[in-house]
């Protein structure tokens, strides 16, 4: 496993190590005491959560503002574009958000701590993306950022308005959003 920095440094890429041949593929696309010996990350897993969407479907930027989730993302049908934001209040990285492109083709993982806003872009015809969680899902906890908010200025690298859910639709700006201190 290879871990790789973003410029949030708490957000991280894990890329496993993949064992192929002419049969196919092989690879651990978790084990507790590598993650947390190679990330620092000290955590456990509670849920795992499976989503399949269509191109050009935005989900997020979803959040829960008690019982906050720690995330670990794949994608293991087609291509997301996958993006974090920081919404710490006291961080000195508060507001900046980090992207990256996870692929079934590059079997790449994103580690997204507690405290971020997390969405997706899907950019293949379907996406199938699995996570971890580190906490249970609160649907009165839940909270959105409105995936186009101006003051975030995130660049979602597609050139036609995304398919959103009535909740997505719905998100809030970061300026009137609950957040973490």
């Amino acid at each position: 496993m290879e871990i790789f920095a973003t410029e949030i440094p708490e957000v991280l890429i894990i890329q496993p190590q993949v064992f192929g041949d002419d049969r196919g593929f092989f690879f651990e696309s978790f084990n507790q005491n590598k993650f947390r010996d190679k990330t620092g990350v000290k955590t456990e897993f509670v849920q795992d959560n499976h989503s399949r969407s269509q191109q050009k479907v935005l989900r997020g930027l979803h959040y829960q503002i008690q019982q906050a989730q720690g995330k670990l993302v794949r994608t293991i049908v087609g291509e997301i574009l996958d993006v974090a934001v920081d919404i710490r209040r006291s961080s000195p990285t508060f507001g900046q958000w980090v992207s990256c492109i996870l692929s079934a083709r590059n079997k790449q993982q994103l580690w997204i701590p507690e405290g971020f806003a997390h969405g997706f872009y899907v950019i293949s015809d379907v996406a199938e993306v699995l996570y971890k969680t580190t906490d249970y899902y609160a649907p009165e906890q839940e909270r959105c950022i409105i995936w186009n908010d101006p003051d975030l200025q995130i660049d979602w690298q597609n050139r036609e308005e995304p398919i959103l859910s009535t909740k997505d639709q719905a998100g809030k700006y970061l300026k009137d959003a609950d957040l973490y201190d």
